[in-house]
């Protein structure tokens, strides 16, 4: 990581993709010169990732056991509006450089999380306490918390129509840029 100054805990990084709306998923595509990345509603158990996917299709053909990945996250992105027009004109005027422009007007506050790991296929069993029941259990409890009155309907033929995978995680990488009150990049240092 270029900017060690925002590095940010393997804690931060689960907190971050607790919090992202989805993680982008990257995977080699064997047979193009382009990477294949697919933006995925996902949750975390620990330190596995879930997600699901319909049972065809070019996720299903690429999203192999032991295939490696990338994950990206990213939550609390914003553009932190931190000066009006006319206080960064009187800054630019008082002698504040173009790095100070960049910096800190042409920017955005984000929290963001890289996961490198592995695909894991979970197979679909029927029963309640399967990784499988689980693992779409956590995603409907993220996504439509308000509708699990009727999970074990959806339930009963998942098996039949979902593919359900997992991506153990063996690296985070986190990173922040946030201003505190005063307008200072707050910094972070690893102990």
């Amino acid at each position: 990581m270029r900017r060690k100054d925002r590095e940010m805990s393997v804690e931060f990084g689960l907190q971050v993709i607790d919090k992202a709306e989805y993680g982008v998923l990257a995977v080699t595509d064997p047979e193009g010169d382009l990477p294949y990345a697919v933006p995925l509603s996902m949750v975390r158990r620990g330190r596995t990732l879930y997600f699901h996917s319909a049972k065809a299709g070019t996720k299903v053909d690429l999203f192999q056991e032991g295939t490696p990945v990338r994950v990206v996250f990213v939550a609390n992105a914003a553009v932190p509006g931190l000066y009006k027009p006319e206080e960064a004109r009187d800054l630019i005027k008082g002698g504040k450089s173009t790095d100070f422009v960049t910096g800190n007007i042409f920017t955005t506050e984000f929290s963001s999380a890289i996961v490198t790991g592995k695909i894991r296929n979970i197979e679909a069993r029927e029963g309640r306490d399967t990784e499988f029941s689980l693992a779409l259990e956590a995603i409907c409890e993220k996504y439509v918390p308000d509708m699990m009155d009727f999970f074990e309907l959806a339930m009963s033929n998942a098996h039949k129509t979902t593919r359900v995978y997992a991506v153990d995680i063996d690296e985070i990488k986190a990173k922040r840029k946030k201003f505190d009150e005063n307008k200072e990049e707050l910094k972070w240092q690893k102990d």
